[in-house]
């Protein structure tokens, strides 16, 4: 029996979503509850099952294509070996067998052609192009209207083709030998044209929307971590060992957060129309780097959570991140962000706003910097923070007293501990 492949319903305000990855083939078995393809959305990556056993007949969508929530995108044959044989039941003789009709005469296969730049590639063919340096335009192309597919990339990958370069004919015995001419020094020019995955293009657009429906201001502070570094240094390994996970310090920047933005309301709110919406929770977005860009998994009612779950919670967004596996459960809402660019070495930044949302915290690269402490020049480790927020419903008193406060919560944790 045939059994459609259909697009599942997509998530709430996703429309399309892009054919990624094929795990399978036309004619390869499957089993029930396998995953045979994964689906791009502008939010998250979506795991496609196989919903019986048998083989996959057909692929209706290859890579790159567009589909829709129902489409139905592959045909799997039940059973073993995807077909069926059909019996007469009852039938007294077997009925006879027909003439053999004389079989078509083949046609030639179409010859592969190399793939156009401007071509559409599926996010897999891209990932396979970028990591091998390859140019599509050397490697010939099989799929429908010349469009090059993993399997074309793997198989050039598999069998380079040999230089093109024709043989030199043998010179006279007495002549001598020639010198080979010399390779030409100039490399080559190329370009390549990669359309955006849905991911960044809407990144493109939220980060678009944010500076053209917001009043952004960012003002900046500096933090003196050295109260924070001597607690880790101190409990690190005890922590670790009674919590089972590390003591970093993005702990201390969410609980740091969570207790400014308790006293400030305005910082946690957001605006909905004419009006201002205060949200009496705290939702806590964490942007972390993933392979199809950056998202910001929500860390929900973050001031129930301890250092240790808030930590474990880091923990798991970024694995999540890392393997696709993000829901839209994990994305969706969120009164406030924090971001860390000092991962990657940034020592200064503007982060820019996570609609509807009217602040967000950039944390910055740790520098050992010689400071007055108390009329004596110590050396001491020292973040900046920036500040990104909504002037329309944040006045800079606010945002800066805010910023204050996670600055003396950082500097003295006791206070996070006192609640004071």
């Amino acid at each position: 029996m045939s059994i459609e492949v259909k697009v599942p319903a997509l998530p709430e305000s996703v429309s399309e979503a892009t054919v990624a990855t094929w795990h399978k083939s036309a004619g390869d078995a499957v089993k029930r509850d396998e995953t045979i393809v994964e689906l791009e959305t502008d939010k998250v990556m979506l795991e496609v099952p196989a919903s019986a056993s048998g083989v996959l007949s057909e692929i209706r969508a290859e890579e790159g294509a567009s589909v829709t929530a129902d489409d139905i995108i592959a045909i799997i044959e039940e059973g073993e070996g995807g077909s069926a044989s059909s019996s007469s039941k009852g039938a007294s003789q077997p009925a006879p067998a027909p003439a053999p009709e004389p079989e078509p005469e083949p046609e030639p296969e179409p010859s592969a052609e190399p793939a156009s730049e401007d071509q559409p590639q599926s996010p897999a063919v891209r990932k396979l192009l970028t990591e091998h340096g390859l140019s599509a335009s050397n490697i010939p192309a099989t799929g429908k209207g010349g469009r090059l597919t993993k399997a074309d990339v793997e198989n050039y990958l598999a069998n380079p083709p040999e230089s093109e370069a024709p043989a030199p004919s043998p010179a006279p015995a007495s002549a001598p030998t020639a010198a080979p001419a010399p390779a030409p020094t100039g490399g080559a020019r190329e370009e390549q044209r990669v359309p955006m995955t849905r991911i960044r293009a809407r990144i493109a657009e939220r980060l678009v929307e944010a500076q053209s429906t917001a009043a952004m201001l960012t003002t900046f502070n500096e933090v003196d971590l050295q109260a924070v570094n001597d607690i880790r240094k101190h409990h690190k390994e005890a922590f670790e060992k009674h919590h089972e996970v590390k003591l970093g310090y993005m702990s201390f920047f969410v609980k740091a957060a969570v207790e400014a933005l308790k006293r400030f309301p305005l910082v946690n709110a957001s605006i909905d129309g004419n009006d201002i919406v205060y949200h009496g929770y705290y939702d806590i977005g964490i942007a972390v780097s993933s392979p199809r860009g950056l998202v910001v998994p929500i860390m929900r009612d973050a001031d129930a959570l301890s250092f240790a779950e808030v930590e474990r919670k880091i923990g798991e967004f970024g694995t999540k991140a890392r393997d696709n596996k993000l829901t839209m459960e994990d994305l969706t809402g969120g009164t406030f962000s924090i971001t860390n660019g000092g991962i990657f070495g940034s020592m200064l930044s503007t982060p820019i706003l996570n609609p509807p949302q009217s602040a967000i915290l950039g944390m910055h690269g740790i520098q050992e910097r010689p400071m007055a402490i108390n009329g004596e020049v110590q050396i001491r480790p020292m973040m900046y923070l920036a500040l990104t927020y909504d002037h329309r419903i944040i006045d800079g008193r606010e945002a800066v007293l805010f910023l204050r406060s996670i600055k003396e919560f950082l500097e003295d944790p006791t206070k996070l501990l006192l609640d004071l």
